[in-house]
């Protein structure tokens, strides 16, 4: 082997250890990168995964909150509905009744808010026909018993009222109105703490 030859072999077999040494440094820099972006993979995997879960969380804390809401809407609104119902069957009940229990009722109403002893007492069409005389005596009576006015003159009006039942007590230009929708509706605003008191606990 001459001189040039051993110049090219000793040129060739750098130029191989060279290269073989790139080679591994770029190896080991490939590795490098891809257990760093493994390892990144990973945790950004595992960071997706806890924020999944807190995401899955918080739906379920908005569904169970809006479910309970929802309950509790839905339970206002049956309970509500049976208040209505009770007022209801009250006005049915009072609107039910015989023809001299009704009378002594509504005689009660009107002895109760009569002021003079000298007004009109105004009815439905149907209940002056089935017990208006029946009222106007016996909240005479009852008002003469009571000893609150003078001469207890009480008396039916012509005129009549488009309303369910009870009355309303007319002097002049004042009125009491004693329908029952109207006290019934009365009642009703007055107990509503004590009724939702009982209904809602």
């Amino acid at each position: 082997m001459n001189g040039i030859e051993k110049i090219t072999a000793r040129i060739e077999a750098d130029a191989k250890a060279e290269v073989a040494g790139i080679l591994r440094e770029a190896e080991e820099k490939a590795a490098a990168i891809r257990e760093q972006y493994k390892t990144q993979a990973q945790a950004e995997a595992k960071a997706a995964a806890e924020e999944g879960k807190a995401a899955a969380k918080r739906q379920a804390e908005r569904l169970e909150s809006a479910a309970q809401t929802d309950a509790k809407k839905r339970l206002l609104e049956a309970k509500q509905d049976g208040l209505d119902e009770a007022f209801s069957r009250a006005q049915k009940k009072l609107l039910g009744l015989g023809d001299g229990e009704y009378a002594d009722l509504l005689a009660r109403i009107a002895a109760q808010a009569a002021r003079s002893g000298q007004e009109e007492i105004v009815l439905n069409d149907k209940d002056r026909k089935r017990v208006g005389s029946q009222v106007v005596d016996k909240a005479n009576a009852l008002l003469t018993a009571s000893g609150r006015t003078g001469k207890a003159a009480l008396k039916l009006s012509k005129e009549t009222r488009d309303m369910a039942g009870g009355l309303t007590l007319r002097d002049g230009n004042v009125e009491v109105n004693c329908a029952f929708e109207t006290q019934l509706r009365v009642l009703r605003e007055e107990m509503a703490a004590q009724v939702a008191g009982i209904l809602f606990s």
